[in-house]
């Protein structure tokens, strides 16, 4: 058993080899595949308008989508684009402050933001100039919490920074900075293309800390090429001792009939599945021996953290942009691809460059597709971000929340439950239905139970494994 001081987590390997199948990430309900391009402009309006009606209003989340990379990672399944002209970055901005100044026309007098995300792509991609004209305009068009309260991130690169940059991000307004590293391995790195040495990205993650950054996170990826257990275990123990204040650890998806980039990788160089669940078993064990707590999917925190705090006190949330501490946050999203949870709604933008810039010279925002929830959609919704962020659900909650009875509405999906129950993953009483320890690591094979569209539109999308 592996047992974290937070949420338990038990790793067994039969349990996962039976539920191994492709879902969900649960980042939204509906998920994104089930947006609907009828869905436009005018009715995200509506949304906002909507939002003017409600009697509290809590402060909004902003993200903003830098889609620039200099080099291709093989592995990358991100909404990017590969150039070394930067003046396409230029161009870009120069767009992105006038849908932020549209986002702030609509949100006059509810624009207050605790939380911001800069993802991408490579956001320092951008100079630190043209970060500052971006502060600039976000600070125009919308009233910011101060440093102390509000959550203000962003997505680095290492190798496109200096440790004196780190220091002028942490001026600029950033206080938590995400970092990619992947693997530490040179071979491993030298397979998806992706050259990082060791010593530039310790040293980034030593002048986060001097420039005192409140939170250091940390990405890995395991299944990639050339990886191994014991280059595994070499770049877990370079982590560990670097100690940033969250870790995450991705699953390698290998899908290159969806991803171009990926048909570069060779299959004969990807770790086998036995293999990467031996991988997945070393790094809970190495973290959770570590002090991290298990937040959940793929994340780890140390207990001082405000993921780890708000999960302990039932505050925690799940975004586009992974888990998060503004469970009521409404999500405001500029740039390409970039998608927001308005009242209840969800809406993308366009994905291509030359439709978002029509968009934006017709004065419109370049809101490709989207969906707007029924009763039954933020039912589901309810049900999943709670069991994705608390392993946890009190029916009686549920029922005073709709006006439902838990047992007759949700019968089938009971029955469902009833196999993983036997499986030992979840326990089910008259007000409980918690997910054990050795549910956690399959929680989206749980909550799928609860996905209407699988059972109403069961044809394949281009779902990752849920382990």
């Amino acid at each position: 058993m592996l047992v974290t001081k937070g949420p338990k987590v038990e790793f067994d390997g039969q349990l996962i080899k039976k539920f191994d199948k492709t879902g969900p990430r649960y980042t939204s309900y509906p998920s994104a595949d089930r947006f609907d391009d009828r869905y436009g402009y005018p009715d995200y309006l509506q949304a906002v308008a909507s939002l003017r009606t409600r009697g509290t209003r809590n402060p909004l989340s902003l993200y903003v989508h830098i889609p620039f990379c200099d080099t291709v990672c093989y592995y990358c399944a991100c909404n990017k684009i590969i150039t070394k002209n930067r003046d396409k970055a230029t161009t870009y901005l120069s767009y992105l402050k006038r849908e932020i100044e549209m986002q702030g026309q609509l949100f006059a007098g509810i624009n207050h933001v605790a939380q911001l995300h800069l993802g991408g792509g490579t956001p320092t991609y951008f100079s630190d100039s043209q970060i500052d004209e971006l502060w600039a305009q976000l600070r125009r068009c919308f009233q910011f919490a101060p440093d102390e309260v509000g959550e203000y991130s962003i997505e680095v690169d290492p190798r496109t920074v200096t440790p004196s940059r780190v220091h002028n991000l942490r001026q600029q307004g950033f206080n938590r900075i995400s970092l990619g590293v992947q693997d530490f391995d040179p071979e491993v790195q030298k397979a998806v293309n992706r050259i990082q040495s060791e010593e530039e990205t310790l040293a980034i993650i030593t002048a986060a800390r001097e420039a005192k950054f409140r939170s250091v996170s940390i990405d890995l990826i395991y299944g990639l090429p050339k990886q191994n257990l014991m280059t595994m275990q070499q770049t877990l123990a370079k982590v560990v001792k670097a100690r940033p204040d969250r870790i995450a650890i991705y699953n390698y998806a290998h899908m290159p009939h969806a991803f171009k980039m990926q048909r570069r990788i060779l299959d004969s160089d990807l770790p086998g599945a036995e293999t990467k669940l031996d991988m997945l078993s070393l790094c809970i064990r190495r973290l959770t021996d570590a002090g991290y707590v298990y937040i959940g999917m793929d994340h780890f925190a140390l207990q001082t953290d405000e993921l780890a705090i708000a999960q302990r006190q039932g505050r925690l949330h799940r975004n586009f942009q992974g888990y998060s501490t503004h469970a009521e946050s409404d999500l405001v999203s500029c740039g390409i691809s970039a998608i927001s949870a308005v009242a209840n709604t969800y809406s993308q933008n366009v994905k291509m460059l030359d439709e978002y810039y029509e968009c934006i010279d017709n004065n419109q925002l370049p809101v490709a597709r989207g969906i707007k929830l029924t009763v039954d959609d933020a039912l589901r919704r309810t049900i999943i971000q709670m069991l994705m962020c608390n392993f946890e659900l009190f029916i009686p909650a549920i029922e005073s929340a709709y006006p439902i009875t838990f047992t007759n509405y949700f019968a089938v999906e009971l029955m469902k439950l009833q196999t993983l129950m036997q499986d030992g993953l979840v326990t089910i009483d008259d007000e409980w239905l918690i997910v054990a320890p050795k549910g956690r690591l399959l929680i989206r094979n749980i909550c799928m139970v609860f996905d209407q569209y699988l059972t109403s539109r069961p044809e394949p999308f281009r779902y990752s494994k849920t382990i």
